[in-house]
C-alpha cells in the first residue's frame, strides 16, 4: 500500500503551516493606550455666543458635550463607546448626529465636500489669525491641516487634520477649537483626546501647514 502523505497543521495566527515547517509566534509589542486627558468650557463661555443660529448653538453645544466624556485621541475610531476617536471621526460623529449626514469620514474627503458644496477659504502663507486670509472666517467653520502626520496612502488632497472653529473666548479673545488630538495644547496645557484646544497655526518651518477652512453645507 502506497504510505500516505501526512501533514500535521499548525494553527498560527489564523495561518496554516505545513509539518517540517518550524512555527515561530512572533510578539508583537503595542504602544501603550495613552490616557485621555482632555479640557471643556460652557458655550456661554463663547463671546457672541447668544447670536448664533439655533442649528449653529445646538452643534456647538453637542461638541461640547463630548469634551465632557474623557474621550481618548484613538486613530481609526469615529464612536464614542469606543472610548476615543481621532481626529475626523470626532467631526464625523458630531455631524452625523447633528442631522448632517451626507458628511465623508476621512478628512480630505470631508475637505473635498466642502470645496463642492460651498467656499474653501484657503490660506498660504499665514502667520496669524489676524491676518486678512481669515477676515471670512466665522464659528462652525470646518478647519484643515496638512502634513501632521504621514498618511499610509497617497491622498489627491494632501489634507491630514480636521476640526471646527467654536470661536473666541468673552474673558480674553483668544480663538478656540473642537475636535480630537494627541498633542495639542489648550492654555499651554498638552491634551490628548476630544477636547478643546487653543486654535495656533504652525509656525513657518514646521512640516504641517494650515490649508484653509469652510462653512459645513447645510449649517
Amino acid at each position: 500500500m502506497t504510505p500516505c502523505l501526512l501533514f500535521r497543521i499548525l494553527v498560527v495566527a489564523g495561518l496554516t503551516v505545513p509539518m517540517g515547517v518550524v512555527a515561530q509566534t512572533v510578539k508583537v509589542e503595542k504602544e501603550p493606550v495613552k490616557p485621555a486627558a482632555v479640557s471643556s468650557m460652557t458655550a456661554e463661555e463663547l463671546a457672541g455666543f447668544e447670536g448664533y443660529s439655533p442649528e449653529l448653538q445646538s452643534l456647538v453645544r453637542k461638541a461640547l458635550d463630548l469634551t465632557k466624556l474623557n474621550l481618548r485621541y484613538q486613530f481609526g475610531s469615529a464612536e464614542p463607546k469606543a472610548g476615543g476617536m481621532d481626529c475626523s471621526g470626532a467631526i464625523y460623529y458630531l455631524l452625523r448626529d447633528s442631522g448632517v449626514k451626507s458628511v465623508p469620514r476621512q478628512s480630505d474627503e470631508i475637505c473635498r465636500w466642502v470645496m463642492r458644496r460651498g467656499v474653501l477659504y484657503r490660506t498660504e502663507n499665514v502667520g496669524a489669525l489676524d491676518e486678512t486670509p481669515f477676515k471670512a472666517l466665522k464659528p462652525g467653520d470646518l478647519l484643515f491641516w496638512t502634513g501632521t502626520y504621514e498618511t499610509s496612502t497617497p491622498r489627491e488632497l494632501p489634507i491630514s487634520h480636521v476640526m471646527m472653529y467654536l470661536g473666541k473666548r468673552k474673558k480674553d479673545g483668544k480663538a478656540v477649537v473642537f475636535g480630537a488630538s494627541d498633542g495639542r495644547s489648550y492654555e499651554g496645557q498638552r491634551r490628548n483626546g476630544v477636547s478643546v484646544f487653543d486654535f495656533a497655526l504652525p509656525q513657518r518651518a514646521a512640516k504641517s501647514e494650515f490649508f484653509g477652512y469652510g462653512a459645513i453645507p447645510k449649517i
